[in-house]
């Protein structure tokens, strides 16, 4: 991942363009944290103790692995040693597939919310099971990150070829190089990005599916149980409120899991392909690959304040100082005449 080549310019436009991705993961993901702590209501949401474990994940990549990185990028040089390399790679590995395990704990959370029965939703996602899978999207990337990783397994087979890349002696410079042989290339890969990614795209899909079906059933209802008089023919905001909600976080939630996939997919795929082009792949195209991923930690606290109106008046709130403005008006007091009916065992409430 040299630079060799960079001049002065071209190093100021770099590090300024690092700084700026460095800065906006540290505040983002920090705001989504304070945000989810203060407001009571974010912490009702199950969801969210899976998004607050994230943005702690994104949020640790912003601090211990990118400023490093971008300090060899500028300076061309690693001056930390071997073994703070071989620690900041576990940890680069370790962080990238928390979060990537993260997300795909957040679609099984919304697919049993959405697609199953409250029931069911409530059995399955109790305190002890969100504990257990935070906890095993900690404890399972240690497996493919520091104990491979630390034990040299990635490296068998081609610690000739990675001695020869980490010292240039034309410049006279060391580089932090980590490469990795074919069986922990495919092992690495498929466990953080290709299984929870396959997981993904089956939740989602039957999310989507799912949500269509409850907008059909809601507008039978709707025609069933409409008055005659049709100026009174309008929905009460409560008979689908709940299935809005769910349906507009399954969207926000598989918009993030795309930007997730965009970003990190060009990594992934090349980290695959490269061992078997006998280690071809230039260095620039592999850190342009790389650096795009880690751009996916600054890019998530965006997407929930622009796509959840939750979260959008938590940080409004908090950078507000508390401004009244942005609270949430009381609906205490706030009765309809209302009529319930069932369907495959949902309520739901009509005018």
């Amino acid at each position: 991942s040299s630079s060799e080549g960079f001049g002065v310019a071209e190093k100021i436009v770099l590090l300024t363009f690092i700084s700026a991705v460095i800065l906006m993961a540290i505040l983002g993901n920090l705001l989504v944290m304070v945000a989810v702590c203060r407001d009571r209501q974010l912490r009702k949401i199950k969801t969210n103790y899976f998004i607050v474990s994230l943005a702690f994940a994104d949020l640790l990549v912003s601090v211990l692995v990118m400023p490093f990185g971008a300090i060899e990028l500028v300076q061309d040089n690693w001056i930390y040693g071997e073994m703070f390399c071989l620690v900041r790679t576990s940890l680069d590995v370790l962080l990238t597939t928390a979060s990537i395990l993260h997300l795909c704990c957040i679609s099984l959370d919304r697919y049993y919310a959405i697609c199953c029965q409250p029931l069911v939703y409530r059995n399955k996602m109790t305190p002890l099971r969100i504990a257990v899978m935070l906890g095993g999207c900690w404890v399972i990337p240690t497996f493919i990150s520091f104990l491979p990783i630390m034990q040299g397994w990635n490296s068998i087979g081609i610690i000739d070829l990675i001695q020869q890349r980490q010292f240039n002696k034309a410049s006279n410079s060391t580089y932090c190089i980590f490469m990795v042989n074919k069986p922990y290339a495919i092992t690495c890969s498929v466990v953080a990005f290709y299984i929870p990614f396959l997981l993904m795209v089956l939740a989602y899909y039957r999310i989507y599916i799912t949500a269509r079906e409850h907008a059909r059933q809601i507008q039978v209802l709707q025609r069933a149980g409409a008055p005659t008089d049709s100026r009174q023919h309008h929905p009460d905001q409560h008979s689908t409120h709940r299935m809005k909600t769910e349906t507009k976080a399954a969207k926000t939630l598989c918009i993030i899991m795309g930007c997730f996939c965009l970003c990190w997919a060009p990594f992934f795929i090349t980290n695959i392909v490269d061992p078997f082009i006998n280690y071809t792949v230039p260095g620039k195209l592999w850190t342009a690959f790389l650096w795009l991923g880690y751009i996916n930690s600054g890019l998530n606290p965006f997407l929930y304040a622009f796509l959840n109106k939750s979260f959008r008046r938590a940080f409004l709130i908090i950078l507000c100082c508390g401004d009244e403005r942005y609270r949430r008006p009381s609906i205490l007091g706030q009765t309809v005449p209302c009529s319930t009916t069932t369907i495959n065992g949902s309520t739901h409430v009509l005018r």
